[in-house]
């Protein structure tokens, strides 16, 4: 077993253990008989996780001294909804002694004691068998929350560097091979130019599409749209996110913490399906996500998970058409 497996299986390999995953997993079934084998799996997990976290309750609500050692390189999504507050959560329980994590996210635990970037890339596959995170199997039709804390990402990272003389509207965009195919929700050229065109009178627009140099792949590639040098010429006051790195006050060579810093002084999202529309989600105000499709949509989590990562109103849209449609209800004619 390599060492970067072990932490999340040995506590699950032995014949007790087996036994009863084999009990959760035949009640699952007859409790769900007409749900789809895939989904039920992670129904199956959430149960699971709630009863492997039994172990801790004495280090945890009674003993409370640091002793958890939170480590995760799965996908960016289920880090911010549920291994992020987390690990937030046991640092104000005062049981977070150090978090290990992928590059470039020192910035997302601000909080936590000994933060270490130890990997270099997200494994896709691997991170639903990590019992040793509440949720972090990421969608199911209720989640533990017993151990889970809004982290204040908007309160710690607000600042006066990154403020314009109109309001904020941010773009954040991607274009990625999505469930081993081509790119299902992202925002087209002609797209962006509606848009931004919707926005210009009223707003600054700031558009932010991270190139596979600035973040960590997780098995989907990233490709390249190629928009950015034709929205430069056709909206001159236009602002791309990496060119704010050259202002004042922005983070030395961090376009995460960068991000950080100006979505903190955001109200206003638009965003698309995944990690990007999650990140969003943690600044409070209005986020409009494109999210064509996935399990989210299913297990219900635009009305439950992500209006709880900030209390922001959350509105996710299948289509372009509904996109634009509230973009004007919200924005252009608020």
């Amino acid at each position: 077993m390599s060492e970067r497996h072990a932490y999340r299986t040995s506590d699950t390999e032995g014949l007790p253990w087996r036994a009863l995953a084999w009990l959760v997993t035949r009640y699952v079934r007859l409790r769900h008989p007409g749900m789809d084998p895939g989904l039920r799996y992670f129904v199956r997990q959430g149960h699971l996780g709630r009863l492997f976290q039994l172990r801790y309750w004495l280090r945890d609500r009674l003993l409370r001294r640091p002793y958890k050692e939170v480590i995760y390189d799965g996908e960016f999504s289920p880090e911010l909804k549920f291994v992020l507050p987390f690990a937030y959560w046991h640092h104000l329980n005062g049981t977070l002694m150090r978090t290990v994590g992928c590059r470039h996210t020192r910035a997302l635990y601000f909080f936590s004691p000994d933060h270490e970037e130890r990997f270099n890339e997200r494994h896709f596959n691997d991170f639903h068998f990590q019992l040793e995170i509440p949720n972090s199997h990421d969608h199911d039709l209720r989640y533990d929350l017993s151990k889970w804390a809004q982290v204040p990402l908007k309160a710690h990272y607000r600042n006066p560097h990154f403020v314009f003389d109109r309001p904020m509207v941010v773009i954040a965009n991607r274009y990625n091979m999505e469930w081993g195919g081509p790119p299902v929700s992202y925002f087209g050229l002609d797209e962006l130019r509606r848009l931004i065109t919707a926005l210009s009178p009223r707003y600054q627009v700031v558009y932010n599409r991270p190139s596979p140099a600035a973040i960590v792949n997780d098995e989907s590639a990233v490709l390249d749209l190629g928009e950015k040098e034709a929205l430069r010429r056709e909206f001159p006051d236009l602002v791309l996110l990496e060119d704010l790195m050259t202002r004042p006050g922005a983070p030395a060579g961090d376009l995460n913490a960068l991000q950080l810093m100006v979505y903190a002084n955001c109200e206003r999202f638009i965003s698309i399906h995944g990690g990007t529309a999650t990140l969003a989600s943690y600044f409070g105000g209005v986020n409009i996500i494109l999210s064509v499709k996935g399990h989210e949509h299913y297990f219900g989590e635009f009305k439950t998970i992500y209006p709880k990562l900030s209390d922001a109103r959350i509105i996710a849209c299948r289509t372009m058409e509904e996109v634009h449609h509230h973009v004007h209800r919200e924005l252009t004619q608020a």
